[in-house]
């Protein structure tokens, strides 16, 4: 853990996007403040910070919150997700720069190693970082913050699509891997179709593994000869 400012920043956007805080879970100032060696001005002020990202909510008397996640803003997603990822990526074919481009790649390299290594925390990080990088791309300010909203609650949602337990989520994370390989190709070679061809085979790939995890699959139940067994055995 880093101390400090920087270290506060850093580990707050990390732990709300890998669900190591809870939506809607209470950040206490003062302990916070004693474990990262800052007065409780410059934690007010990573909290503002983090508030106009997306990420903490701050409440009139109240204190800060990790930003809430519940059954409206999880419509509002799923409404709205794919034509602002088409938008931004439309926008980043138009708008990007080399050094971008570079730095997306470096990205890809990070998420591929993770991905190949089961490192679940470097994944969640570096698909939202390489998701940010085309925002950036885009150059407009109008659908960046919307993005990045986007991609905290995508993040959330989504976190257990980075734990492959079995063959077919293993064969999906490969699948997002090249994804991203084709990403990088199509914004390379100014290709704007195939890049929002590509937003959407993305988007159902992700939205497909949000509603594995949102609705997993039922467990078992007995059967009602089961039960009826049992409630015998208890009375006699």
């Amino acid at each position: 853990m880093k101390s400090g400012k920087s270290g506060l920043y850093d580990d707050l956007k990390r732990q709300i996007l890998t669900m190591e805080l809870d939506p809607d879970e209470d950040l206490d100032e003062v302990s916070l403040s004693e474990k990262y060696g800052l007065s409780r001005t410059p934690v007010r002020e990573i909290f503002r910070r983090l508030e106009g990202e997306g990420y903490v909510d701050i409440r009139a008397n109240r204190g800060a919150r990790v930003v809430p996640m519940n059954h409206s803003t999880l419509r509002h997603f799923f409404l709205v997700a794919p034509m602002i990822y088409a938008a931004i990526g439309r926008l980043a074919v138009q708008n990007f720069k080399a050094k971008q481009l570079s730095d997306l790649k470096d990205t890809q390299e990070r998420f591929r190693i993770a991905s190949t290594e089961g490192d679940t925390l470097a994944m969640v990080l570096e698909n939202n970082r390489f998701h940010e990088i085309i925002g950036e791309m885009s150059g407009n300010v109008y659908l960046q913050p919307s993005l990045g909203r986007l991609l905290i609650d995508h993040a959330r949602i989504g976190h257990t699509f980075f734990r492959p337990h079995n063959d077919d989520t293993r064969n999906r994370l490969q699948t997002a891997v090249q994804h991203h390989d084709g990403f990088i190709s199509a914004i390379g070679a100014h290709d704007e179709d195939s890049v929002v061809d590509l937003v959407f085979e993305h988007w159902e790939l992700s939205r497909e593994n949000m509603e594995m995890f949102i609705a997993p699959q039922r467990m078992k139940a007995d059967s009602p000869a089961d039960v009826s067994s049992l409630l015998m055995e208890k009375s006699s």
